[in-house]
């Protein structure tokens, strides 16, 4: 009998263990070893405890406490702090969690596609950009690939110091542009990496950014997005499934020498991979809302086909209101990356969806406090993946030096402005000329002119002060220019005095016959 009471008494206190253990004090992970929060701003921070635990943070003499809700989750406000560190935070509750190594200083996010997924060590200068890495204030924190039907509150992560043995594994885009900032401001900088190869706008969308356009509604009112929706949970577990199975002949063929590297097949996702919502449920739903001063984008290459490189010009600027919206900080800084030079060069003026998403991009710059890094000389021909990514970086670092933290610099290539018809000539007046016209490299190429008939042919070009004169013997009476119109307009060499390149445009508005709007 005393036998029984005792192994009652075990079971009784390993009980209570184990429910002390699920009440314990849990910080979101962003909250964590060698994180980095914005400076000059208040910053939330939540967690889950106890329904009904007091949980009481501090940070650098700041303090703040509140309970937690009926499903376990609280949430403070610390007031702003000034850059610096390292310091640490503690979350005290039942239990007490401490956070070391936290600095204070600025915060982007960094998403979109494969391009910003490319690593540094996939660059043109790897070897030595990751040996010289050695940042200890610029820290990256990698939301882990995740879509959801619904918003999520949780990810797992961890934040990383930069260094040559971490840098590597760094979104290249977002490193440089960390970097660049870092070595101007003289902050630390930290980076929230969600960013997955081969995605599209739609799925990193809220579904009140496509509830904010009747023409972008339609796309989650499609039978097959509910679908979707409705089979997501039983497709996941399928595809788990089967690339478990997969994944274990690989291992076996591999055990046995059996199996040729070259043919390795991985079974395809399931059709909801580019699902609208379902990434920025999963990676972006997450973060939010983490104290940051702005995002950095660099996606578009999947929109840019199928005839949606026109809706992009809705598309982006409804994506960016839905992630100010749900941030609740108002309009912070959003940067994106216009697409580059890709594919084969087309020897004569004609269509090109690629070129439409850049005219999507610079109409996007309509949206109030949004900034554009032109790369239209930095891409490659075969390779949708250029390896240039320091220059990605400087250019929407050097955007958000001078239009969020105030330096005096150019910031911007030269972007079209206006149009004047001339008798014979048209031209063509800029913003952004950054002390003035410049045409790189000799005569300035890649201008096309047209009559009433909408026939582009080549044209010569001239620049005159901070004008541009466009003419042709072919064209008597000319209507419309285009410059950089194609998918890879090689040798484009208009720049500003800066060295930054022109934005490809056009001064027609006819219909495209290979990207027509969305009906």
């Amino acid at each position: 009998m005393r036998g029984r009471s005792v192994f009652l008494v075990i079971v009784l206190v390993l009980c209570g263990v184990a429910s002390w253990g699920v009440a314990d004090v849990k910080p979101h992970a962003l909250f964590s070893d060698n994180m980095v929060l914005q400076r000059d701003t208040p910053l939330p921070v939540w967690g889950w405890a106890e329904p009904g635990e007091k949980v009481t943070v501090k940070l650098c003499g700041k303090e703040a406490s509140a309970a937690a809700d009926d499903k376990g989750k609280w949430m403070v406000k610390l007031d702003p702090l000034p850059a610096g560190g390292p310091f640490e935070m503690t979350v005290a509750g039942k239990n007490t969690i401490t956070i070391k190594d936290v600095l204070i200083g600025e915060v982007w996010v960094g998403s979109g596609q494969s391009n910003m997924a490319m690593t540094v060590s996939r660059t043109a200068n790897a070897e030595q950009d990751v040996a010289e890495a050695k940042y200890p204030q610029i820290r990256f924190f990698k939301v882990p690939m995740k879509q959801a039907v619904a918003p999520q509150e949780q990810c797992e992560g961890a934040w990383q110091a930069c260094s040559p043995e971490t840098a590597g594994g760094f979104s290249a885009t977002a490193y440089f542009f960390a970097l660049n900032l870092h070595q101007k401001l003289n902050v630390p900088v930290g980076i929230l990496q969600s960013a997955v190869g081969g995605t599209a706008a739609e799925a990193w969308t809220t579904r009140e950014g496509f509830e904010s356009d009747p023409e972008l509604k339609q796309i989650i009112e499609q039978p097959e997005w509910k679908e979707i929706v409705a089979d997501f949970d039983k497709a996941v577990r399928e595809y788990q499934e089967t690339l478990k199975v997969w994944k274990e002949k690989m291992a076996e063929l591999r055990k046995q020498g059996k199996l040729d590297e070259s043919k390795k097949r991985r079974p395809p996702s399931p059709k909801y991979r580019n699902a609208a919502t379902l990434l920025y449920n999963g990676m972006i739903a997450p973060i939010v809302p983490y104290a940051i001063r702005g995002a950095i984008w660099y996606q578009g290459e999947n929109n840019a086909k199928g005839g949606r490189a026109y809706q992009y010009r809705k598309l982006l600027p409804a994506m960016i209101g839905s992630w100010r919206k749900v941030w609740g900080q108002g309009a912070f800084p959003f940067l994106f990356v216009q697409l580059p030079n890709y594919k084969a060069v087309q020897p004569e003026p004609g269509e090109s969806e690629w070129a439409v998403i850049r005219e999507s991009f610079l109409q996007s710059l309509s949206t109030p406090n949004t900034g554009m890094a032109i790369t239209i000389d930095i891409g490659e021909e075969k390779d949708i993946h250029p390896k240039n990514k320091r220059d990605v970086g400087d250019r929407l670092a050097l955007w958000a030096r001078a239009k969020v933290y105030g330096e005096n610099v150019v910031y911007c290539g030269p972007l079209y402005d206006s149009v004047k018809i001339e008798g014979d000539k048209i031209r063509i007046q800029f913003t952004q000329v950054g002390g003035g016209l410049d045409a790189k490299g000799g005569p300035l190429k890649q201008f096309a002119i047209a009559g009433e008939d909408k026939k582009f042919v080549w044209a010569d070009a001239k620049i005159d002060g901070e004008t541009v004169v466009v003419s042709s013997d072919k064209v008597q009476k000319p209507v419309a220019v285009r410059y950089a119109w194609a998918d890879n307009p090689l040798g484009c060499n208009l720049y500003n005095k800066a060295g930054l390149p022109a934005s490809p445009f056009r001064t027609d508005t006819w219909p495209s016959v290979v990207a027509e709007e969305v009906k």
